[in-house]
C-alpha cells in the first residue's frame, strides 16, 4: 500500500505526487522524492522499481523479506534493512513483535518499505519537515532519521526487559517458584537474543556509513550516523550485560533447586532410617522360633514396644539436631 510519495526541493516539501509522475520531477536539480509504502503488492513494488531504477537484488530481498539487518552498496545507491521492533510493555511480561523496513537510497530518491508492522514512520516524516536546514542534505539525513527513529524504539524494549529481569531476580528465592523463574528467564533470553538480531548486525552496517569510505549519498551526514552508531553500541553493551546477568540468574535459580533437593532426600533418608529400625526389630521379634529367648517373658512386648520407640526417639533426636528432619 502506497502511503506518500512526496516531492522535496531544497529541504522544502514540495507537492504530493502520484507515483507516475516520479520521472518529472528526480530530474530536477535539489530535488528528491521520498516514497514510503507498507506492506506493497508485487505492483506496487514493479512500478517504483522501474521509475527510480532499483537494482533487482536488492528488490528481491525487499519482496521476500525476514533479512538480515544490513547496508549494501549498489553503484551510488544504498540498500539498508532494519528490523522494526515493536514491544508491549504495559503487562509485567513484556511481549515483543518483529517487522522489517527495507530502505532504498539514492541520490535523489529515498524508498522505504515497511512489512509486518503497525508503527509507521509518519513522525519521521515530520521531522524532517521541520527541519527544512537539515533536510538539505538529501537523502542521506532522510536515512539518518529513519535509523535514528527504529533505533530509538528498541530502547523501551530493553527498558521493559530491565524491569522484567530484575521482578524475577527479587522472585528467585521465593520458595516453589523455580521452575516458573526458569521459564520467564528463557523466555526473555529468547527475546533478548531477537533484539541482539536486529543491533549487532545493524552495528557493523552503520561503522561504514560513519568512517571510512562513506557512500556518496551520505557525504555531509556523518556526524549524524556517528550518534546512531553510539546508540547501538549502548544498546548492545547492555544487551550482552543482561544476558550475562540471566546466565547467572538461572544458574542461581538451579542451584537453589539442587539444594532443596538435597533437603527432600536428607528428610528422606532420615525417615527411612527410622523405620528401618523398627523393621529390623519388629523382623527379629517376628520369627516364629520355638526355643526364641525371651518369648514366654510376661514384660517381653512392652520392653520390644519400649526398646524400639527409645531407639527411634534417639535418631529423630540426632537428625533434627543434624537439620535433616
Amino acid at each position: 500500500m502506497l502511503i506518500n510519495c512526496v516531492v522535496y526541493e531544497n529541504g522544502t516539501k514540495l507537492a504530493d505526487i502520484p507515483v507516475g509522475r516520479i520521472n518529472e520531477y528526480i530530474a530536477l536539480p535539489n530535488c528528491f522524492v521520498w516514497v514510503a509504502l507498507h506492506d506493497p503488492t508485487q505492483n506496487e513494488m514493479d512500478e517504483v522499481q522501474q521509475a527510480f531504477d532499483l537494482h533487482p537484488l536488492a528488490v528481491e530481498d525487499a519482496q521476500k523479506g525476514h533479512q538480515r539487518p544490513k547496508v549494501e552498496e549498489y553503484g551510488d545507491s544504498l540498500f539498508v534493512v532494519l528490523h522494526l521492533i515493536d514491544a508491549d510493555t504495559d503487562h509485567a511480561r513484556s511481549s515483543m513483535t518483529v517487522g522489517e523496513a527495507d530502505v532504498f537510497v539514492g541520490r535523489n530518491y529515498v524508498v522505504s518499505v515497511r512489512n509486518r508492522s503497525t508503527h509507521g514512520f509518519a513522525e519521521v516524516r515530520e521531522r524532517c519537515e521541520r527541519e527544512p536546514e537539515l533536510l538539505k542534505n538529501g537523502p542521506g539525513f532522510v536515512l539518518y532519521a529513519l535509523m535514528d527513529a527504529v533505533v530509538d524504539r528498541y530502547f523501551p524494549a530493553i527498558d521493559a526487559f530491565d524491569v522484567e529481569l530484575e521482578a524475577i531476580e527479587e522472585s528467585i528465592f521465593t520458595l516453589g517458584g523455580a521452575r516458573e523463574n526458569i521459564q520467564r528467564l528463557y523466555s526473555l533470553k529468547q527475546r533478548l537474543t531477537v533484539l541482539k538480531h536486529a543491533v549487532a548486525p545493524l552495528l557493523e552496517g552503520t561503522n561504514k556509513l560513519h568512517g571510512g569510505r562513506v557512500p556518496q549519498v551520505c557525504m555531509g551526514t556523518q556526524e549524524y550516523f556517528r550518534d546512531v552508531l553510539d546508540h547501538l553500541s549502548r544498546i548492545n553493551g547492555t544487551i550482552d550485560s543482561m544476558r550475562d546477568t540471566i546466565g547467572t540468574a538461572i544458574q542461581a535459580n538451579l542451584s537453589l533447586v539442587t539444594i532443596s533437593d538435597g533437603e527432600v532426600t536428607k528428610r528422606l533418608a532420615a525417615w527411612a532410617a527410622i523405620f528401618a529400625v523398627c523393621t529390623a526389630f519388629v523382623g527379629v521379634w517376628g520369627m516364629n522360633f520355638e526355643h526364641m529367648p525371651e518369648l514366654k517373658w510376661r514384660y517381653g512386648y512392652a520392653m520390644a514396644l519400649g526398646l524400639i520407640v527409645a531407639v527411634c526417639g534417639y535418631l529423630y533426636h540426632r537428625f533434627r539436631k543434624a537439620g535433616w528432619v
